[in-house]
């Protein structure tokens, strides 16, 4: 039976002195609950469990003087034993050796996956011809890959310790000064039977922030556990500035949020529960912010958990405001400081939303301003108890029903039609939007020779394509082979909604598609590679939703390489340079963190290989730039639109294969490599601060690689 509810694949302690337990494996119901006991005695552990595999991760901490470790699981009413280990000093010093003896091997595997990965990469992105200014930096990357313990130069975010190194040697706050203008700030504490050291926790992060102009409103929700009354009525005594209201009914958290907020004085609220703890600096943080643009309405942080062992773990690094991002998830979170008078305004919390109440009231409230600001520093410590949903948002799957409920509603409010579904490989959603009424789209399409290719594009389309009110401008670009004119030929006889169009001219992708826009009868322009090949049958309809979005300029799409990787998760502004892909590689169905291949995001940038836009912002920006003949035009394209207001999207749920055409030939002459030069050096003049602080990447992330902490990192703003 055990086999058939847990399957084991990874069972050691690790470390000779500070012995480590983790057990690896899948679980088949998320209902089953895992005890944990050392040498007979229930004890505590790390629990992380993953959406879409089941697969868990367990870990906890031992001393050498334990000698016996068993974990069970509580499956329906039986408790099944599904794994014991003995804590033996010869049995940790044997893994300790057979360590050091994989290490040299280990080394060699690291350096030869770091030239393999590094060839590919510079095949992909300069064909071997990499600008001189980026040669040191590559140096200094590779031989950091090679020397460093981890095998790299960067720090994992969601690995405990790494995490916390990185905390010591990069976390910075501002230094506290005395500012001209002082807001008063109300924090709402909803109070439910929390133990009295957790709530002493929270409340003294508060009475001990730098900035002191406060006050503190906790609502007792009519708790049955006397340390959290007791507990209550002491800090009541302690400091004026906190008031408490105790329930007599439980209304939930959203009715006794609700209760603080009528309370509330403040020029502004912020929400905190009733286990967190504040960082010492995160309302002078806020009010600092408030100093310099007194405008603003709302602004959030970044934060990070603390988990069962008392450990900062989890950062959750985020956006600057992006509202795709949000119907998408709550990624904003905590810590949030809202102004009161349009929480007045849109009536608080809403009662029935219990679970996704703060997604809910950030859809309502961000409906009502633009004056939104996020402070890329970690202000708030999400406390990680068992049972909540910081440790898996599927403890509260009710929450997820919630959003869902919460992000409808906001389609409604906005008169926007749509539907929302929940993401089947995550715990977040989609938003699939009705289509504009007989909206046409020009499919654009640059080719020289290279038929073969050329065909499969067009078959695929033709074939699995379910929107019909399309064209497609082929653009023959110096074609020169008899079978690329018999393809043209053929496929004109065979489809009255097919025409060639001839730019026969010195290749520039530019001037190709802003020609071939010019001839286009359609409401929307999608560019598109002649070496594209459509796997999402109603890809069309999915991203024509997106793109008639008034806020949405561009929209981009999930390319994969034939062998099901990702060659496009998404541009980031100054990756390795000007621009780069995110996830490359990466397994198309990858859960990866935040959900980011799997539901909508926004970026900076996404490219042209698959593009579509509403014509009348195509001609807002005037199109392509034809002084970026090759390289770097989408990425300028999708900064023109941002500069114009809009936000550019990335929809991971329409996949295309990207099939890497050699249409164009190699960067391998002179005169192409002193082109190529010159468009990164039009890049980082034209947009040398958007290239540096991308709004959609966190400051703290690399810039080396995505998603990770440089070990010395330098903070872009």
């Amino acid at each position: 039976m055990k086999s058939n509810v847990v399957n084991i694949k990874i069972k050691k302690i690790n470390g000779i002195n500070h012995p480590n337990l983790t057990i690896e494996g899948n679980l088949a119901s998320k209902e089953d609950q895992f005890l944990l006991y050392v040498d007979g005695v229930e004890s505590p552990f790390d629990f992380q469990i993953y959406p879409k595999s089941n697969q868990f991760v367990l870990n906890s901490e031992l001393t050498k003087k334990n000698k016996q470790v068993i974990l069970k699981l509580k499956h329906e009413n039986e408790i099944i034993e599904v794994a014991k280990l003995k804590n033996w000093t010869m049995i940790r010093m044997k893994n300790k050796f057979v360590y050091l003896i994989k290490k040299p091997f280990t080394k060699l595997r690291v350096l030869y996956s770091t030239l393999k990965r590094g060839i590919t990469y510079f095949w992909r992105e300069y064909h071997f011809l990499v600008p001189p200014s980026l040669w040191g930096k590559y140096w200094r990357e590779f031989l950091a890959r090679i020397k460093v313990k981890d095998a790299n130069s960067f720090y994992n975010p969601f690995h405990v310790a790494e995490y916390n190194k990185w905390l010591k040697q990069n976390e910075t706050f501002s230094e506290v000064q005395e500012l001209s203008y002082n807001p008063s700030i109300s924090l709402l504490i909803p109070v439910y039977n929390i133990g009295r050291k957790f709530l002493s926790e929270c409340i003294d992060s508060i009475l001990n922030q730098t900035y002191q102009n406060f006050e503190l409103i906790l609502v007792d929700d009519c708790s049955t556990k006397e340390e959290t009354i007791e507990t209550l009525k002491e800090y009541e005594k302690k400091d004026s500035r906190i008031i408490v209201k105790y329930r007599k009914k439980n209304g939930h958290i959203s009715a006794a949020t609700n209760d603080a907020l009528k309370l509330a004085t403040g020029e502004f609220v912020g929400l905190v529960d009733n286990d967190d703890i504040l960082a010492e600096n995160a309302l002078y943080e806020v009010v600092k912010v408030l100093n310099e643009n007194k405008k603003l309405d709302m602004v959030y942080s970044d934060e990070d958990k603390i988990n069962l062992k008392g450990e900062r773990c989890d950062p959750n690094f985020k956006s600057d405001f992006a509202p795709d991002s949000l119907l998408s998830s709550n990624y904003i979170c905590h810590f949030t400081v809202l102004r009161k008078s349009i929480m007045d305004k849109i009536s608080g919390f809403r009662l029935g939303y219990e679970g996704a109440q703060d997604y809910d009231l950030f859809l309502r409230f961000t409906e009502q301003t633009k004056n939104i600001y996020h402070i890329p520093k970690i202000l708030y410590h999400w406390r990680m108890v068992e049972g909540s949903t910081s440790m898996v948002i599927d403890n509260k799957s009710y929450a997820l029903e919630k959003g869902k409920m919460a992000l409808e509603d906001a389609l409604k409010r906005r008169k926007i039609k749509g539907s929302v579904q929940v993401c089947e490989s995550c715990p977040y959603y989609q938003i699939t939007y009705d289509i504009p009424k007989n909206a046409k789209v020009s499919i654009i399409i640059p080719t020289k020779d290279h038929a073969d290719i050329t065909e499969n594009c067009l078959k695929s389309i033709y074939e699995k394509t379910t929107y019909s009110n399309f064209e497609i401008i082929m653009v023959n670009n110096n074609s020169t082979e008899p079978k690329s004119f018999a393809l043209f030929e053929k496929y004109q006889k065979e489809h009255d909604n097919f025409q060639v169009i001839d730019a026969n001219f010195e290749f520039n992708y530019s001037k190709i598609n802003n020609l071939a826009v010019k001839k286009a009868t359609g409401d929307y322009i999608l560019l598109l590679n002649n070496d594209i090949e459509v796997i999402t049958k109603d890809w069309l309809e999915k991203m024509l939703g997106y793109a008639s979005q008034k806020h949405i300029g561009a929209v981009g799409v999930k390319l994969l390489y034939p062998d099901e990787t990702v060659q496009h998760g998404g541009v980031v502004l100054g990756l390795g340079g000007v621009a780069a892909h995110v996830f490359l590689n990466a397994p198309k169905d990858a859960v990866v963190w935040g959900g980011r291949l799997s539901v909508p995001y926004n970026y900076s940038a996404v490219t042209a290989a698959c593009l579509m836009i509403e014509r009348k912002k195509w001609n807002e920006v005037k199109g392509l730039e034809e002084s970026l003949k090759v390289a770097f035009n989408d990425v300028d394209f999708n900064l023109k639109l941002l500069k114009k207001g809009y936000y550019n999207v990335f929809l991971p749920q329409v996949e295309l294969y990207h099939h890497e055409s050699k249409s164009r030939g190699l960067d391998n002459t002179p005169e192409k490599y002193k082109r190529f030069v010159g468009e990164v050096n039009y890049m980082t003049t034209k947009w040398e601060t958007e290239l540096t602080n991308d709004p959609f990447y966190n400051p703290n992330y690399s810039l080396l690689k995505e998603y990770v902490l440089d070990k010395k990192s330098e903070k872009r703003k």
